[in-house]
């Protein structure tokens, strides 16, 4: 399910990776700038021009398994990769942790009581792969969806609150803790906030190392790049 303001950059790219699976997979497309939706980068219409796409994929009962790209996502592996990895996992790979700053929990409002109280709040990146079973709870949502309408919007009660980026991970905190990954499968290039995809050069990549710890829903990421080491903690 693609979400582009216009036409795709990488569509030759798309095709190739495409190429030779017809019957294993459907493509919606939800362009902005076209009608009957246009949608705003930070408006609550980005949740739902979600919905739209999947609404419109759910139609059809062979898609078991919903991804939702950018028109600058490029696949990593090849097609039979990405489809057994998905097909095969028993949960849906949905963004969620905590974020006590102001751009986490600062943007929560008291007035999504009583429904969702701060310590249920949850951020996460807009990118998702959401099973079937998800995709229908999600457009049979409408307490969640109000809440997160009404009292979470750019600039709402003097807070920018970013709907895409805590409408999923705080409903499916709320719904269907164990039913999610907490993390996404799409990375996304956060330095300086942009969007596009980040460009390496061979002299940019010395040593990497992960190790990945999992206890009681709490995960920690440990990294080595170019000999610095970071650790990063999540929890949802």
């Amino acid at each position: 399910m693609f979400l582009t303001p216009g036409s795709l950059p990488f569509e030759k790219l798309w095709d190739m990776f495409f190429r030779g699976n017809e019957g294993r997979f459907s493509v919606y497309i939800h362009a902005s700038k076209e009608k009957p939706v246009h949608v705003t980068w930070g408006a609550f219409s980005m949740v739902d021009a979600e919905r739209r796409l999947l609404a419109y994929a759910l139609k059809d009962p062979d898609n078991q398994h919903f991804v939702l790209l950018s028109d600058s996502c490029i696949p990593l592996h090849n097609f039979d990769y990405v489809y057994n990895y998905l097909m095969h996992a028993n949960m849906s790979f949905i963004d969620c942790f905590v974020d006590p700053g102001p751009h986490g929990n600062g943007r929560y409002s008291t007035r999504m009581l009583p429904e969702v109280e701060e310590k249920d709040f949850r951020k996460g990146a807009q990118w998702f792969t959401m099973r079937r079973q998800h995709a229908l709870l999600v457009m049979a949502d409408s307490l969640y969806y109000s809440r997160f309408r009404d009292y979470c919007r750019p600039f709402a009660d003097g807070k920018n609150c970013i709907a895409d980026e805590h409408y999923l991970p705080t409903f499916f905190n709320l719904v269907d803790p164990g039913g999610i990954a907490n993390w996404s499968v799409t990375r996304v290039d956060w330095s300086e906030r942009k969007w596009h995809p980040k460009s390496y050069r061979a002299q940019d990549v010395t040593e990497i190392v992960f190790s990945l710890n999992l206890w009681n829903g709490h995960m920690k990421l440990e990294v080595i790049f170019n000999g610095n080491f970071g650790q990063y903690s999540f929890s949802c």
